[in-house]
């Protein structure tokens, strides 16, 4: 994995034969798997065409890579997951389903990797000096697919591309990009004429529990249907990313940490579509779910599944432990959670962009200086903006925000990720310690 794109490569030919997915039984048998997970003969229903339920899974590829930033007060790096490595092998482009020879002693994930792995493409993308592969997610049987914007943007180096996508069975499609959100690092593209693919399902990721299985399913290096499993490690993680295509706003404009690891570069975007920037001097902030499961660069945007075979998150950067870009999975990878990421998708599909909320407040580390008198963690209110929410609300600057809808906010970085969760005009409840007493307020966000 290097930080600098590589020049693009020809496209794969159209295969001639692939192997099928398979076979859907039309009997009752099935393999002695746990009975929560699907099985290897009956795949999830596919819901009607055109048509996208509350439920239609989300699934997003992540592209090759750069650094994205640092994990606040540890010795640790954060990556973007993608493959714009000249040592990428050309040969794991080759149709491949997973493979399943022993269908009586099956285990979960595999019945899950059968079941779903039709639902998770490869996406390669090609600019006029760069080159990359990432993954992505089946949103709808007439071709929409869920990635990340720094997959479409090859981190930002273009801001138009070539977007091929193929199919776990071998098939390829031409596709066009629908929208980008550079706030989440989500993007939708689409395929047009197509009316048969196999949309995946969305869990419910505010039910997750730390321990719970997880499966990732992608295109690390750019071997495509690679399956890993693990565990949800830890849930309302966020770190930070440093990105131009991020809008200046006065909200949440964190003042940074002198003890914390600076950001590295992530992916630039020009959101009016003309050439990309190069600017690191605004930082973003992603919710992320965090997983053991292996991640490695071309992982970006892929799918991570439950044990029911539904999509709980949109795989985007892995944690590394070393300095150098050869760096790859240490078991501490990180995905946007489906809920956010299946509203983002369906805003970007309906209109091309998505909304975030606004608090209306300027926030800073809680340290002696800030908070003298705390006796917690949390997000320190420098200021509130004039007719913002948080002043509205009645939030002034010296409060402490300690959680938002009940969950623990101890840093900006929090802050500023959980309210990006919601779209403009969302509620939600802020709870904030002032002068040692804890107050909870109704909270309308403004929209960023």
């Amino acid at each position: 994995m290097t930080d600098a794109p590589q020049n693009p490569t020809p496209a794969p030919s159209l295969y001639t034969s692939a192997t099928p997915p398979p076979p859907v039984a039309t009997d009752s048998s099935v393999p002695p798997v746990p009975p929560q997970g699907p099985t290897l003969e009956s795949a999830p229903p596919k819901p009607e065409p055109h048509k996208r339920s509350a439920t239609v899974g989300i699934v997003a590829a992540l592209a090759v890579g750069a650094l994205i930033g640092g994990l606040s007060g540890a010795g640790v790096s954060m990556w973007a997951v993608n493959s714009n490595s000249s040592n990428t092998s050309s040969q794991g482009a080759l149709p491949a389903n997973i493979t399943v020879n022993d269908t009586e002693n099956a285990t979960t994930v595999t019945a899950v990797a059968a079941a779903v792995s039709p639902s998770v493409v490869t996406i390669s993308v090609a600019g006029a000096q760069a080159s990359g592969t990432g993954s992505g997610v089946i949103l709808s049987e007439d071709g929409y697919i869920l990635t990340n914007t720094h997959v479409v943007t090859l981190d930002g180096e273009a801001a138009t591309a070539d977007i091929q996508v193929e199919m776990s069975d071998g098939r390829l499609y031409a596709a066009t990009l629908v929208g980008t959100d550079p706030i989440v690092d989500l993007a939708v593209i689409k395929i047009d004429g197509v009316t048969d693919l196999q949309p995946a399902e969305f869990a419910d990721s505010s039910k997750l529990n730390v321990g719970d299985v997880t499966i990732a399913i992608g295109s690390p290096l750019g071997l495509s249907n690679t399956v890993t499993d693990g565990i949800v490690s830890a849930l309302n993680r966020s770190i930070t990313v440093a990105s131009s295509a991020a809008p200046d706003s006065s909200d949440e404009e964190t003042v940074p940490d002198p003890n914390a690891e600076s950001p590295f570069d992530f992916w630039n975007f020009d959101p009016d579509g003309g050439e990309s920037t190069t600017s690191a001097a605004t930082t973003i902030a992603l919710p992320v779910v965090q997983t053991d499961a292996s991640i490695n660069p071309g992982n970006s945007g892929g799918a991570l599944l439950d044990a029911d075979g539904k999509v709980i998150g949109i795989n985007v950067a892995i944690a590394s432990a070393g300095g150098g870009s050869t760096s790859g999975s240490i078991g501490v990878g990180f995905a946007i959670p489906s809920n956010l990421a299946e509203r983002v998708s369906e805003e970007i599909i309906a209109s091309g962009t998505a909304s975030h909320g606004l608090l209306g407040a300027t926030v800073e580390p809680s340290t002696a200086t800030t908070q003298p008198n705390a006796t917690t963690v949390g997000a320190s209110i420098k200021a509130v903006t004039a007719g913002g929410s948080a002043e509205a609300a009645g939030i002034r600057g010296g409060d402490l925000v300690t959680k938002i809808d009940g969950i623990p906010i101890t840093s900006p970085t929090d802050l500023t990720a959980q309210v990006r969760v919601f779209a403009g005009g969302d509620s939600a409840e802020i709870t904030y310690v002032r002068n040692g007493k804890a107050e909870t307020v109704p909270v309308t966000f403004g929209e960023l």
